[in-house]
């Protein structure tokens, strides 16, 4: 261990040791029944899943929820709903070993827990052993291997990074307060199986008593950013910016003094970056002059932070070291098809 890392260590431990008392197994959390690789959900939490989730250098992730008992999840139309003070929310980031062949197995690398406490949330990360067997909190995160056959039947091989305690904040901090990003009405509104049926999600927690209200109709839903079917062009770039981007840019957001605000319900065409000069991009800007050029990715400040990797340069600034080339081409496309008049 370096001695930066060791000094880091002894900081947030004890800043833990100040505020409370954290498990230091996952296993603790009572989350996985049996092998954790088989990703079998115990009867203490409760699996979910996003139409369309943030992107982290095709990880893919099991995500769980705990609600205590007698209390309710309190219903937004737009914003993340809010969760009763006791719940936890596990993110476990695992990789197939073939993306062609999910039974071929996984490897696990993280599991991110949020917990929301009296004066609120708080996110802790832990790391899997060598054998996979179990994960230990360690706060100041990590590099680790994560080595794959993609769907292209190609051998992809990175250096996987878990982010520290601090660098959680600066995606999930909102009105300068930190809270979760993804459960929302619009992301949850979909189907998914239980106990061998496929029942609407937002339905099932409602009917299992854990949201206050549920609107019978209108309930906001977002588009599958991947699915042609699923939406437009635009609805569904729309849906892929919202989730990989405005948790910083939105009016609120970490980014917000950069005027680009990425969200689902924005529509002010110059704060989504049409023709709108950036404030303060560096090489970021790549001496290009506007985030987008309607018509042209390849002069648009927004694609050239996307397609890059360099530290100082791309955009999310944390959670990938590799370009979502699936994700970009949407994006290109998106520039390419907007009115140039």
């Amino acid at each position: 261990m370096s001695l930066y890392k060791l000094l880091y260590h002894l900081i947030i431990l004890n800043f833990l040791w100040s505020f409370g008392d954290y498990y230091n197994k996952i296993s603790d959390y009572d989350i996985f029944y049996g092998d954790p690789h088989n990703l079998e959900t115990t009867d203490k939490f409760l699996t979910y899943e996003l139409i369309t989730p943030l992107f982290s250098d095709y990880a893919f992730k099991h995500r769980a929820i705990y609600i205590p008992k007698n209390q309710k999840i309190k219903y937004n139309d737009k914003n993340v709903f809010e969760f009763p003070v006791g719940a936890i929310i596990s993110k476990t980031f695992y990789y197939p070993y073939d993306f062609n062949d999910l039974n071929k197995g996984i490897s696990l690398k993280e599991t991110r827990i949020m917990i929301h406490e009296e004066d609120g949330w708080i996110g802790l990360p832990y790391i899997w052993n060598e054998d996979e067997t179990e994960a230990y909190l360690d706060i100041a995160g990590d590099i680790l291997d994560a080595k794959w056959i993609d769907t292209s039947n190609k051998i992809q091989s990175i250096d996987y990074i878990v982010p520290n305690m601090n660098q959680c904040k600066s995606c999930h901090v909102n009105n300068n307060i930190f809270k979760p990003i993804g459960p929302s009405a619009r992301q949850l509104n979909r189907s998914v199986k239980h106990k061998d049926s496929w029942v609407n999600q937002l339905i099932l927690w409602s009917d299992m008593g854990l949201i206050d209200y549920l609107p019978e109709n209108n309930i906001p839903k977002i588009v599958k950013w991947d699915d042609p079917l699923s939406g437009n062009v635009n609805d569904r770039a729309r849906a892929w910016l919202d989730i990989n981007c405005a948790h910083c840019h939105n009016y609120n957001g970490p980014a917000n003094n950069t005027g680009l605000f990425l969200d689902y319900y924005e529509t002010n065409l110059k704060a989504l970056g049409i023709y709108k000069t950036p404030v303060a991009a560096g090489r970021g800007s790549g001496k290009f002059k506007y985030d987008i050029v309607p018509g042209h990715p390849e002069e648009s400040i927004l694609i050239y932070r996307y397609e890059s990797t360099d530290p100082g340069i791309m955009m999310p600034e944390l959670g990938r070291t590799m370009v979502h080339e699936e994700g970009l081409e949407l994006i290109k496309e998106w520039v390419l098809k907007m009115d140039n008049k």
